[in-house]
């Protein structure tokens, strides 16, 4: 019940919404047993003599016209609570998710996160909107007709709900069932989503290799999954209907025989019989709906549970309480004895003791083969990650005592596999400067040398690129990215890999762009190829997280058993037709 009040927490807000929705629900329960009372009068009075006909006729008009006003309100109101409370777990889950680490989202797949957000919010919304309402208005209900039962006959009452303790006891154990099965239900789901994604992602490989059939019979297992479990959650609702109408045939025949008694004996009248048996049946919608709203219930609570679940789990890059924002970058960079080690890295640091100072306006090139830990040095200068032990300074300011806004927002990134959104050419462009002016992009665009190209779009840059840019080649999809680098005019610039899948000519407009970008900034390089950073002011090179090598490329190719040196040879040897194979060799021992 900890999720389930926690989530009504985010309906507390609109008080004045569910006061509405309550008193709605009041008027419905009394028109409800309203109308079983006025069977009295209808048989004992108006059908023997005729007598108060029109006023009967009017009440029963009246009273089913209140019964559809408060039915009305109450299912309105308690929708639009429900879609009210969704949109707020929503958004609050959606803005945490983007705020964690990027560990996070290597430790889970895009598959699992939608189905959090639409799958078990879209449970979440049921709870709030329907079951919720259905709840209340229901017992409600129960409670008027329950009434109008002691009213006319307290024994016969307490005769007729002798069942009830019947009715508590397996909805309650059913209920515990449909809360685990319905989990299995919602990680199946996230499952076949999953697939689904990764499926749709990567189409072209999947057609390329011939693999639509593999993908396909995946798709189907984990559709067959889903299948069996929902299948699972339907047995067990099942169970409850027929239970519910085998309880009130007791209910209704003993009051049969105990009613038949009493009429027997003058004890009551016909009219009170079947006003009594009228409001027995009345009972019986709501108690069998009621036991629908408790799977409903515990449905929502397991979905409630995984959406608190992630709420609740912090893995996000924080700032500091006090973190002052960073003032304009015009000094050096340090990385002061750093280490860093994955959460999931089994205790081995992917960095060990990391040391150099770069100052402002130099190029410094990283290299080092696959898995050195390139990558994960320049991402932890915008803090993507925070370092496991040493620090990173920016003038002489630790970057964790700083805001994350201003740091990051000093720093510009080209990588390897460019990131664009399913939007228009000037919106990528202009992603991280919103309320850049057009003749702005425009600049951008002419400087990494993608106007020519932007030009012949249909609608110029107004044209949509698709999901990831996938309309553009690889390089066009590139220069954007440099445009936008550009744009933003961040002093510290991070490039990796930002050429390594392009063909020539595609590489020398961006390589033009690139010079173009890192003029007068302070540049990070990550590069495969060693010709593109023979200008570097200095060359890190990297082995198995430790800088094994620091200087110029002159310097480090003059040292025979070098790095650096060992590196260039093999990219020499393997750019010679007749020497490639000697290269593919010397490049497999030094793997060893």
């Amino acid at each position: 019940m900890d999720a389930f009040l926690r989530l009504l927490r985010y309906a507390t807000p609109h008080r004045a919404v569910i006061a509405g929705a309550a008193l709605a629900m009041i008027v419905y329960g009394a028109a409800n047993a309203a109308m079983a009372y006025l069977i009295k009068p209808i048989i004992d009075e108006v059908l023997p003599s005729g007598n108060d006909l029109a006023l009967i006729t009017a009440a029963i008009l009246a009273v089913y016209f209140l019964k559809g006003l408060g039915g009305y309100f109450s299912g309105y109101l308690m929708e639009g609570l429900g879609h009210r409370v969704v949109m707020v777990v929503r958004n609050q889950l959606f803005r945490h998710l983007l705020d964690q680490s990027a560990a996070f989202f290597a430790r889970r797949t895009a598959g699992q996160l939608l189905s959090r957000l639409n799958n078990d919010v879209g449970l979440v919304q049921r709870a709030v909107s329907e079951t919720i309402g259905d709840l209340a208005r229901e017992s409600l209900t129960l409670v008027g007709a329950a009434a109008l039962l002691f009213y006319y006959d307290a024994k016969l009452a307490l005769l007729c709900l002798t069942a009830t303790p019947l009715v508590v006891y397996p909805l309650v154990r059913l209920g515990k069932r449909v809360r685990t099965v319905t989990r299995w239900s919602q990680e199946a789901q996230e499952n076949m989503s999953h697939v689904a994604g990764e499926a749709f992602t990567g189409h072209r490989i999947v057609k390329a290799f011939g693999a639509e059939g593999r993908e396909a019979a995946k798709f189907e297992r984990a559709s067959f999954s889903l299948f069996r479990t929902n299948l699972k959650v339907t047995r067990v609702l099942s169970l409850l209907p027929p239970l519910m109408e085998f309880l009130g045939g007791i209910a209704i025949a003993g009051a049969l025989w105990y009613g038949s008694r009493e009429i027997a004996q003058g004890r009551l009248t016909a009219g009170e019989f079947t006003s009594f048996v009228t409001a027995l049946l009345l009972m019986y919608g709501p108690i069998k709906k009621l036991s629908r709203v408790n799977a409903n219930l515990q449905q929502a609570v397991a979905a409630a549970e995984r959406i608190f679940q992630l709420l609740d789990t912090h893995t996000e890059v924080t700032e500091r309480p006090g973190a002052a924002p960073l003032p304009p970058f015009g000094g050096a960079i340090e990385f002061r004895d750093v280490f860093f080690g994955y959460e999931d890295g089994h205790g081995r640091n992917t960095l060990r003791g990391v040391s150099f100072t770069v100052r402002a306006g130099q190029m410094i090139a990283i290299v080092g083969r696959s898995g050195a830990g390139k990558t994960t040095l320049v991402n932890l200068l915008p803090r993507f990650f925070d370092v496991t032990n040493g620090s990173i300074l920016i003038d002489g300011r630790d970057i964790r005592d700083v805001t994350l806004a201003s740091l990051r927002a000093q720093i510009g990134m080209v990588t390897q596999e460019t990131v664009l959104f399913d939007d228009t050419i000037a919106a990528n462009i202009a992603y991280g400067t919103p309320g850049a002016t057009q003749p702005a992009i425009e600049a951008a665009a002419r400087a990494a040398n993608a106007h020519d190209f932007i030009a012949l779009q249909p609608e110029g840059y107004r044209t949509t690129i698709g999901e990831r840019g996938q309309r553009l080649s690889g390089g066009q999809r590139q220069r954007l990215a440099i445009a936008r680098a550009l744009l933003k005019n961040s002093p510290v610039l991070i490039l990796d890999e930002a050429t390594s899948a392009l063909d020539s000519e595609s590489e020398r407009l961006v390589q033009e762009a690139l010079a173009t970008l890192m003029l007068n900034r302070t540049s990070f390089v990550i590069a495969h190829r060693l010709s593109t950073v023979q200008r570097a002011d200095a060359i890190i090179v990297l082995e198995r997280g430790r800088i094994v090598e620091i200087g110029k490329h002159d310097e480090l190719v003059a040292r025979p058993n070098g790095s650096y040196a060992r590196l260039h040879q093999m990219q020499w040897l393997e750019a010679r037709p007749d020497l490639k194979a000697e290269g593919r060799r010397l490049k497999a021992e030094s793997a060893l």
